[in-house]
């Protein structure tokens, strides 16, 4: 499945000889709607590289399972069609954490309100360039403004969800925070195997410790130009991470839009608005402690814009790099604590 076909970090590995004692090893696949790849110093590991592999597949397995909107028969999908579920742990989990970001970012991040990115073409369902009447009740009927912030306990249906009674039912949409947290339940299978030094790529990323060169990881962020497809094909800058647990994720709007009348209409839906922004952020890295919070975090930089990313970078203690448009070039500006290689 594809969760958020968008601007990606992509890593930069060096697969070299490692310290004595040192083994370093990368798996790969095919998840999400694209390729991951994660590597590890499996140093006193005793689990061979097939249990392992396999281990990781059934995890990305259960994640597609829970959270795709483009998987029908997935615990999400089943629900926004009507199903009564049994949500799983990781259901009521991501669904709870992400009314706590719906409520920090007052709003601009609400994976409650698909039938917003419906409407637009940029959802699950074809949709594009609404009515203004349109949008209007669309906003109206959606949205965790009108849910419980967290699942009501046993088997439910969308509607055991909202506050109150309502005819229409609600419809999730993890999106903005799925990639991000699959990466953080991969290294948390990773750490309980005794792993710390790591990388996991899974369409956003989450590192640890150091790569096979004994040094930190060293991520690369792309240009974030129309028409930059490929992840790690046109790269603005290098990051080079900290040895600490952290997510890096990078949200963008020049890969996922469409033009109507000379206007681009870009992925970033504001919820809080109805509509796609309209400003000159074009990315944004985040770096939290964990992937999950950092998609998060991307997200709402995009939603907000330039002056209020950096306002929120110094209030919630993320680090990040921004690249945004003035005069017609393109100009950056990152934290103290986002360590920068240009290229």
């Amino acid at each position: 499945m594809k969760i958020k076909p968008i601007a990606v970090a992509v890593a930069i590995l060096s697969l070299v000889s490692c310290s004595k004692g040192d083994r370093y090893v990368s798996y790969s696949g095919y998840a999400q709607g694209g390729t991951w790849k994660v590597t590890i110093n499996r140093n006193g590991v005793s689990l061979k590289d097939e249990v392992i592999k396999a281990a990781l597949d059934s995890i990305l397995v259960e994640i597609d399972n829970t959270f795709s909107g483009y998987n029908k028969s997935s615990l999400v999908s089943r629900l926004n069609a009507g199903e009564t579920i049994e949500p799983n742990a990781m259901l009521r989990d991501l669904y709870a954490r992400s009314y706590e970001w719906y409520e920090l970012s007052e709003g601009a991040v609400d994976i409650a309100a698909g039938p917003l990115f419906d409407i637009w073409g940029f959802g699950f369902k074809e949709g594009r360039f609404p009515s203004d009447s349109l949008v209007e009740a669309t906003m109206a009927s959606c949205g965790f403004k009108t849910l419980k912030p967290e699942m009501p306990e046993g088997s439910i249906n969308a509607f055991d969800l909202l506050q109150e009674a309502s005819d229409v039912r609600p419809v999730l949409n993890f999106n903005a925070v799925a990639q991000g947290y699959t990466s953080d339940v991969v290294a948390a299978y990773l750490h309980s195997l005794g792993i710390h030094d790591m990388l996991v790529d899974i369409g956003e990323i989450f590192c640890e410790g150091l790569n096979p060169r004994r040094v930190q990881w060293s991520i690369g962020v792309d240009r974030p130009v129309d028409g930059n497809d490929t992840p790690g094909a046109d790269m603005q800058a290098i990051h080079v991470c900290t040895t600490a647990p952290q997510g890096v994720v990078t949200s963008g709007n020049y890969r996922k839009f469409y033009v109507v009348d000379g206007r681009k209409y870009a992925h970033t839906v504001d919820t809080r608005t109805g509509r796609p922004v309209s400003h000159n952020l074009l990315s944004a890295t985040i770096i939290a402690p964990d992937s999950a919070t950092a998609d998060a975090a991307a997200t709402w930089c995009m939603v907000v814009g330039l002056d209020a990313a950096r306002e929120i970078v110094a209030r919630e203690g993320y680090e990040a790099y921004l690249i945004y448009e003035e005069d017609g070039e393109m100009r950056e500006w990152h934290s103290d604590g986002f360590e920068l290689r240009q290229l």
